[in-house]
């Protein structure tokens, strides 16, 4: 097992994986930036290296500074969480050169899944199910004008290096079609500095979807059932729950083979998550597999009683998973809290916290960073807090995410918390009547 283990990441999450730490008796070492020295993950950490200034591309984002304090802090390992480096394969390699374990995806796996195109055409190889559309990357417009005419409008373009609904354009009809082209790839190749695109079939109103796997290094995965993360506002999630009310044993069953068969299939190692799109009528199609940890982990570790973050670093240290599959014996919900205003289009709301007061009880389950008197900078992402609610079902635990969100109280800052509270009372959502088209007709009304 790791005798120290380097936090290559912020916030809450980097808080979430010293608290594992601590109780596998790993030593820790948290990196943070100059906007980030009064963090909480620095305070609890073992040792602390600041690695540069405020802005991400000088400190989180710079490899050779988080290489730099591995070394000289003795760390026989990283943890890059999610977000920042945890996908990004030369951080993965050099790592390796370092002989400091990546506590995450090989350079290889990161490389073959986080490009979407080859991702579609190894999950075509491996047998699941994939959306129609261009074989891997378009060459010109011509084409892609071609390949829309083949496989119907409306279509999605997408970018080949993308995430977070960047270089993403849904085509209603051909007329439309070059400027939205156009669009889509300045904005790809200004976010991720490529512009090359793919083609899908636009899966009208769908679910999205995703199962939870682990695997090891000796060829054995299983599936940790799945997560709903329909609840998005610009491709972004706002709230997730598990089990999803629009499952059934039948879908899981064929979604968790789909998911483990793909997993093996590449050979995959570590903690990952296979997202689906499933239409109405619930076929279910191969969106993207993320090679690292996720946002909304919490709620399937809350419904199956499992630490995911110690299971990443048993797997990282070799050994091997137990083969079993999980399945929900409980209903969590997992808020995401950020510092916006939800009243003025969910513009960032950075500052100082003036008074806090968490909410707590039986099956209430807080993921945060901050305290009163912390102020937000106005640098990174701006989620802040992830609440998550546990109860017998989907109806306890909506009432329980209710009660929990009136006793959130942070001031000095505007949040997403009356959003949230709002939610919990639409009569769509209580029924789990939702699909990523939901946000397009909630109104979020002024208290």
């Amino acid at each position: 097992m790791f005798k120290k283990i380097l936090i290559a990441n912020r916030g809450e999450i980097a808080l979430r994986i010293i608290r594992t730490c601590k109780e596998m008796e790993i030593q820790t070492v948290a990196v943070y930036s100059v906007a980030d020295q009064e963090s909480l993950h620095v305070k609890f950490a073992d040792e602390a290296v600041c690695i540069g200034p405020a802005n991400s591309s000088e400190s989180y984002l710079k490899i050779p500074n988080i290489i730099a304090a591995a070394e000289i802090t003795n760390a026989d390992a990283i943890h890059p969480g999610y977000g920042f480096l945890s996908e990004n394969s030369r951080f993965s390699k050099i790592c390796e050169e370092h002989k400091i374990k990546f506590i995450g995806a090989s350079a290889d796996m990161i490389d073959r899944m986080g490009d979407k195109a080859s991702a579609i055409s190894t999950m075509k190889a491996a047998g699941v199910p994939t959306i129609p559309g261009s074989e891997g990357i378009i060459d010109s417009f011509e084409d892609a004008k071609k390949i829309a005419k083949k496989i119907g409008y409306p279509v999605m373009i997408k970018a080949t290096a993308g995430g977070g609904g960047k270089g993403m354009r849904a085509v209603w009809n051909e007329k439309d079609f070059l400027e939205l082209w156009e669009s889509a790839k300045q904005e790809a190749k200004a976010s991720f500095g490529n512009d090359s695109m793919y083609m899908e079939k636009l899966v009208e109103n769908p679910r999205h979807i995703e199962i939870q796997i682990v695997a090891d290094k000796f060829g054995k995965a299983c599936h940790l059932s799945e997560r709903d993360c329909s609840i998005q506002r610009r491709h972004q999630k706002l709230t997730e729950e598990t089990p999803s009310p629009f499952m059934t044993d039948k879908l899981r069953d064929k979604m968790g083979e789909a998911a483990v068969k793909a997993s093996e299939f590449i050979k995959y190692e570590g903690a990952g998550t296979i997202e689906f799109l499933v239409d109405k009528n619930r076929n279910f199609y191969f969106m993207e597999m993320n090679t690292r940890i996720q946002v909304e982990h919490p709620i399937t570790e809350q419904v199956i009683d499992y630490d995911l973050i110690k299971e990443q670093i048993k797997v990282a240290a070799g050994v091997k998973i137990s083969g079993n599959h999980y399945f929900p014996k409980l209903h969590s919900i997992e808020c995401r809290i950020n510092a916006e205003d939800p009243f003025t289009d969910f513009r960032p709301s950075p500052g100082k916290i003036t008074n806090l007061h968490l909410p707590g009880g039986h099956g209430v389950r807080l993921d945060t960073h901050v305290y009163s008197g912390y102020t937000i900078p106005p640098n990174y992402d701006s989620m802040i807090a992830k609440l998550i609610v546990t109860a017998q079902n989907r109806g306890e635990a909506i009432q329980k995410m209710k009660r929990a969100l009136d006793e959130f109280v942070i001031e000095g800052i505007k949040t997403t918390i009356p959003f949230h509270r709002q939610l919990m009372d639409d009569p769509n959502y209580i029924k789990g009547n939702y699909t990523t088209k939901f946000m397009d007709d909630f109104e979020i009304k002024q208290p």
